[in-house]
Order: C-alpha cells, then structure tokens, then sequence
C-alpha cells in the first residue's frame, strides 16, 4: 500500500540523505555544507551533478546506479515527489546520493563556486507565461553560474516544443556552446552509445508523453561563468497540450 503524504514527509524527518530547506528556514538557518558537500556529506572529492526540479528522482537514482564514482543530488520543492527517488537510494544503499528540497529560485545558496560540474533539467514546467520562471532562462543560468564550473554541462531533456525552442534560441543568443542537440531523441543517430544509455533513463513524466506520441527533445549545453546573459526577443508558438491530457488554458498563440 502506497503512503500518504504525511507519512512520507515524517519518513523525509528521519532520512540521512534528504536535506530541507525551504524559503521559510534557509532565511533563518544559512546552509553551512555550502561549498562543502563533497567532504561533510559524500566524504570524497568525486564531481557532483544536480538534477533540478527532480520530481520522483528516476534520474538522480539512475544516473547514481550507472556512475558510482560521481555524486547526484535531485532538488525539488516537493517533498512526498522526493521520498520515492530518497527511498530507492536508501534501499540500495546508493551513497552517491542525496536530495535537497528546496525553491530553485535560492539554489545558489546551498553550492559554492565550482562545486557542481552538470546540470540536469528533466521535463522542466516550460513557464509558457514566464520567462523568468523558466529553469533555462537567464536569470536561472546566471544563477547557476555561481556554482557550476566554467564551461559546466547543463542538460535539457524535454516534452515541450515550446522549452526546447525557447532553450536553443537562449544558446543561441548567448553564444553558449551547444554540445548535442537533437529534436527527437529516440529516432536520431546522432547521440552517441553512452549518452544514449544515460538519456535512456525514463521519469514518470516522459513516459506519459512517449504513451502521447510526443517527440522527446534533448540539449547539451556549455556555460561560461564569466558571460552575461540576456533574453532573447522571439516569438515562440505555445504548445498546443498540457500534462494530464488537459488542454491548454490560455487563448494566445505565442509567447517570448
């Protein structure tokens, strides 16, 4: 029988691996593993990949499975969404992981410079409405900046038309460096075996939009420390669907 939600939340209180940090305490309490994540928590120096807005946790878990000499953190605000992917860790006994819960919009308070070398985006809300809450925009990079190291990945796997276009012009604007971009992920030759493998990893989301029929989009990105950023000033059709098989709410067409 599934828990509810409290009950997840009093397992999260008790769960060495979960670390929360919502608006309401990180205001209070200052983060005092920032910079230090890999000695007080993992106890080794191995690089440390973030999955951003991690949901359930299928790829913080799967990539920890693949790569256990690397360190994965899944961040999420969402707490009974956590405690499936921080259960799973706990009942394999995967100590490269761990998870944050938290507003991403505070994430630079918990990293310190160079402490994170990618960056995952899996199924982003694409904030059709607003740039600024986009997890691809620049005030998220420029964010982002503050801790990932100077070229560092960030990876980009989407349902969304709409954030995937949005994505690639923000790169394109920017002069950032795209390492792999393709707009239909799984009918493509053009990704090689072991980032294949890796992207091969399915959240609950993807699978609801691969059983839709949707393309799965997927970049890879590099990200100078030093650029500034700016929005790009195009006009981008709004995707015509929502999850859960709801249509979509607003009556305009596109959205920069």
């Amino acid at each position: 029988m599934s828990k509810g939600k409290l009950a997840k939340f009093a397992d999260l209180e008790s769960y060495d691996n979960v670390f929360q940090y919502p608006f309401s305490v990180v205001d209070e309490v200052p983060f005092d593993m920032k910079g230090q994540w890999g000695k007080a928590y993992f106890g080794n120096d191995n690089p440390i990949v973030l999955e951003l807005g991690c949901g359930k946790g299928e790829y913080t878990v799967g990539l920890a499975r693949m790569f256990p000499n690397i360190n994965f953190i899944g961040v999420d605000i969402k707490g009974a969404r956590i405690w499936t992917g921080a259960t799973q860790a706990r009942e394999e006994k995967l100590a490269n992981v761990a998870f944050l819960r938290t507003n991403i919009e505070i994430i630079d308070r918990f990293f310190g410079p160079d402490e994170v070398s990618e960056i995952w985006l899996t199924f982003s809300d694409p904030q059709m409405k607003n740039a600024r809450k986009r997890l691809s925009s620049s005030f998220f990079l420029m964010r982002y900046q503050h801790f990932l190291r100077d070229g560092g990945t960030v990876h980009v796997k989407t349902d969304s038309n709409f954030l995937y276009t949005y994505t690639l012009l923000m790169a394109e604007h920017n002069a950032l460096p795209i390492l792999q971009n393709t707009d239909d992920l799984y009918h493509t030759d053009a990704i090689d075996a072991q980032t294949r493998s890796i992207l091969g990893i399915h959240t609950y989301y993807e699978n609801q939009w691969i059983e839709r029929g949707l393309n799965i989009k997927y970049l890879k990105l590099s990200l100078p420390k030093a650029k500034a950023l700016t929005e790009p000033d195009v006009e981008i059709p709004l995707d015509d669907y929502r999850s859960y098989k709801r249509p979509k709410r607003s009556s305009l067409e596109y959205s920069k």
